[in-house]
């Protein structure tokens, strides 16, 4: 196992340590929790550059990287949904949205295309990882609430953008 999915596994890995720590009852756990979810986020950078620059793409990355991406964010938005700080309306369009990309993505491999990561994609999840990360602090009031629209609305917009930029890989006629 090459370091870049090395990397893609300890994110994985470090989900459930996060969410112990999330659950767990001592003073500043948010914080340990939040620095769980910062090196988590950071493999996640870390893991696609290494891939690319040293050419150690493999399809296991391929497959593991992103689904590990959608793990360590839904986790979290799941926890903060939990204490009422992230409305389930959002989680919904989160969850949809990374559905009917994968989906889109398995019917375009059965085609024989491979769907790469646009740049709205990766606009999406470093706001999204960086809005959570922020959330994790005493901000003022009403400041989540701008996290909420910033992952909402960039989540929205890549999801648009992948199926308007692939529209000719789902065939409505068969």
């Amino acid at each position: 196992m090459n370091l870049p999915n090395k990397l893609t596994m300890m994110r994985v890995i470090l989900i459930p340590v996060y969410l112990l720590l999330w659950h767990l009852d001592f003073a500043f756990n948010n914080y340990a929790a939040l620095a769980v979810f910062v090196v988590a986020s950071l493999t996640d950078f870390l893991d696609g550059y290494i891939a690319r620059k040293h050419n150690l793409v493999t399809d296991f990355g391929k497959f593991m990287d992103p689904l590990a991406d959608k793990m360590l964010v839904l986790t979290a938005m799941t926890c903060f949904c939990a204490m009422g700080r992230f409305p389930d309306w959002a989680l919904v369009i989160v969850m949809a949205r990374e559905f009917a990309v994968s989906g889109l993505r398995l019917v375009a491999v059965d085609n024989g295309r491979v769907i790469a990561a646009g740049w709205s994609g990766k606009v999406k999840t470093f706001s999204t990882m960086v809005c959570l990360c922020l959330m994790h602090l005493p901000v003022p009031e009403g400041f989540e609430w701008v996290c909420v629209i910033v992952i909402a609305a960039t989540t929205l917009y890549s999801g648009v953008e992948y199926f308007v930029k692939n529209k000719d890989v789902l065939n409505w006629n068969k």
